[in-house]
This record gives structure tokens, sequence and C-alpha cells, in this order.
């Protein structure tokens, strides 16, 4: 099976989608408990919410493994994204509600996790890579979107519920500060919608590693709140009476990323 789904488009921008994947190969799902093989942790129909991104001629990569397999938001070396908080690993041993993937005695060890990283994680951080050098080459600057999507309610990573539109540029050193300000204004004045910038989450190792505004490359990182699109409960049926009120706002977001251009000062 294809690690991920590629499609090149026409613009400079290329929106990533790493935790959409849903596939777990045998050897690692005989491994798991029943409640982990649900994977509720995934990016739920993410794919399906930005269904018009190719009507826009934007690129489009997709794993298509599950990010309990790996991570691919995840630094190689292991390091936290938060520093002090909880957080999941790169080969996840817990779900967000804390609850074991991996039945006693079977979560990868360090071997194990060399293995998925080089079988995994590289594949889909060299093709991103790639993309992005291309479309620079191209263009002469690239935009980076990282979609990503979560259950509002999360007690391990956040108290409350979360708020709809999460958009995060690691506190402006992934992209030029007008841009995350063009979108965090559009987000908070769609309504029936809430946003904030750098909150909770402020864009993962994608976006802090690929957003290199003085090289001409800018992130932004989106984790929407699952409950605008889709039922959070398994079996996580996608809403298309809501995906329909909450498609137009991402898709006036893509289109001012496009909109966007870097200055040449």
């Amino acid at each position: 099976m294809d690690l991920f789904y590629y499609y090149p488009g026409s613009t400079p921008l290329i929106v990533g989608m790493p935790h959409v994947g849903t596939h777990v190969p045998d050897e690692i799902a005989s491994d798991m408990s029943d409640a982990a093989l649900e994977l509720p942790d995934t990016d739920w129909h993410v794919d399906t919410l930005y269904d018009f991104l190719y009507d826009l001629g934007v690129s489009v990569v997709a794993a298509t493994h599950s990010r309990y397999v790996i991570d691919l938001n995840r630094a190689p070396d292991g390091a936290s994204l938060y520093p002090g908080r909880d957080v999941t690993d790169l080969c996840p041993t817990t779900t967000f509600d804390n609850d074991p993937i991996y039945r006693p005695d079977r979560a990868p060890d360090d071997r194990a996790i060399a293995k998925r990283l080089e079988r995994y994680w590289h594949p889909y951080h060299q093709k991103l890579a790639e993309s992005i050098a291309e479309l620079k080459e191209q263009h002469g600057y690239a935009l980076l979107w990282d979609a990503h999507s979560i259950r509002s309610v999360v007690p391990r990573f956040f108290e409350g519920k979360l708020p709809d539109l999460n958009l995060g540029n690691s506190d402006g050193s992934a992209s030029d500060p007008s841009l995350a300000g063009q979108l965090l204004e559009i987000a908070e004045d769609a309504p029936g919608y809430s946003a904030v910038l750098n909150g909770r989450f402020k864009g993962g190792y994608i976006t802090r590693t690929y957003g290199r505004p003085a090289e001409r490359v800018h992130a932004i990182q989106l984790e929407q709140s699952q409950a605008t699109y889709m039922e959070e409960a398994p079996p996580f049926t996608f809403r298309e009476d809501l995906a329909d009120k909450v498609r137009p706002v991402l898709r006036r977001l893509i289109e001012a990323t496009l909109a966007w251009h870097p200055s040449d000062r």
C-alpha cells in the first residue's frame, strides 16, 4: 500500500494531511488493543472536508497510514512539542484518553521505532520537502497548510471546549505575521465559529520545521474542532449538513492564503 497520496497542483500552496490515514499493517495491528483499532484519534474525514482544494490548483499530500503506526507530526528524535505538557509520542502508546494502544508487553521498542521511522516517517517528509522545494523554484516562494482536526473536548490536552478554528504559526516563527493576521481575521469573522491564533495548538513539528519565512517558505497549521463537521463518537460519521456550513470558511482561508504574497523587503 502507498504510504501517502500526492496530488501536484499549479499554485505555490501545498496542503498536508499527516493524520488522516487509517491503515495499520497487520503485523502492528496484531499487537494493538481492540479499542485502539477503532483509531479514535484519527483526523477523520479531513480529506473529504477539503475536497475543494483540487478546484483551486492546490497540491495535496495525505498520509494513508494511521498516526498510531508513527506520528508524522512529531520530531524523529521524539522531542516534545510542548515541553512540560502531556503529549503523545512519536510512536504513541496511549490514546488521547490515556488508554493503552498496545496489548501488555507489545509496545514498540527502540528498534521497532527506528524501523518505523525509516519505513513510514522519512518517505512522507521526503515527499513534503521535495514538493516545497519544487513550489519555491516554480513560484519564488512556497506556502504550506498543515490540516488537522481533533475532538472538541480532550481533557488530557486542554481544559473545556476547544475553539472551532485553531490557527498556528509557531508564535510567528513559521510564517509572516501579515498572513497569519489575515487568516485570523477571516476565521474570527465567520458567523457561528470561534477562532484563535497560537492558542493551545501553535503548530506541530511540520509547521515549525518547514515554515521558514526568511527562506520564503511560510507555514500555517489549522487544528479544527471535529464538532464542526462530524460526529465525534464512534463510528465517527461525517456530517454533510455541518460540513456544508464550515467548508466555505475553510475555502475562504485557503483562497486568502493563495492571494497572499510575501513581501520582497
